[in-house]
Formats: C-alpha cells, sequence, structure tokens
C-alpha cells in the first residue's frame, strides 16, 4: 500500500506565487516576478528562494529550461492546497465544531454558507449510498 505524502503548508507568499502557476501555467521566474503588481514586486531573489522552495517542497516541477532560465510548472493542484489550508484552520481550533462556531460568533457563516454546505452534504450522502 502507498503513501499518500500529505500537500506541503505554504506561506502566503507561496501560495500568491502557486496562484500564478495555476492561473497561467508553465513560469520561468522573472515571469513570476513580472506577475506582481510594480508598487509592491518582490526582488526577483526572493521571488527565486521561493520557487526552489517550492520545488522542495514538491508544490513545483522543473519541466525544462530555456537558455539560462528554468520554466516551472505546478505539481499540486489548488484543491489540494485548499484542502491542507482548510485541515490546518479545522486544526488551529481544535476540531471542526470549534471553528464552525468561531465562524457563526464573528459573522463570517452565513445562513446562505449552511443551505450550501448542506446542499453538499446530501449530495456527498447519495454519492456514498451509490458507491456501496
Amino acid at each position: 500500500m502507498q503513501m499518500v505524502k500529505p500537500a506541503p503548508r505554504l506561506t502566503q507568499l507561496e501560495l500568491r506565487i502557486m496562484d500564478m502557476f495555476w492561473d497561467r501555467g508553465a513560469l520561468a521566474i522573472r515571469e513570476v516576478q513580472e506577475g506582481f503588481p510594480a508598487a509592491a514586486r518582490p526582488a526577483y531573489t526572493t521571488i527565486q528562494t521561493t520557487v526552489y522552495r517550492l520545488e522542495s517542497k514538491g508544490a513545483l516541477v522543473r519541466t525544462k529550461k530555456i537558455g539560462n532560465a528554468h520554466i516551472f510548472e505546478a505539481a499540486m493542484t489548488r484543491k489540494r492546497a485548499r484542502r491542507r489550508l482548510a485541515d490546518d484552520f479545522i486544526a488551529l481550533f481544535g476540531g471542526l465544531q470549534p471553528a464552525m462556531a468561531h465562524l457563526v460568533e464573528s459573522g463570517k457563516l452565513t445562513l446562505e454558507d449552511v443551505q450550501e454546505t448542506e446542499r453538499l452534504l446530501l449530495k456527498r450522502l447519495g454519492k456514498d449510498k451509490a458507491d456501496r
């Protein structure tokens, strides 16, 4: 039985960079840097270090080299990254119920959110029954 490696934890900057890869596909480091607004553009070396860190985490993969530029692509999906963030968020609160209580108390969870979640749960329950 093969163990699935958990998705890596990503920092805010790493997530912003991953968003560029998910939205645009294969990119060179210079293209990533130029994807940031000029007024808040990180230094090339900052982006380079972060891209290499994402590669070592398994979030990016080097696919080819054009001249001196290495081209990278996303090696993990946005869905997998979001799942990791959600799992970390829930763990931070000590479980789903305390996390949901916080969202309700802060006003960030609306009745529409709950209704949509109920719809998704019912759909999943129907799918699970069909799989049996």
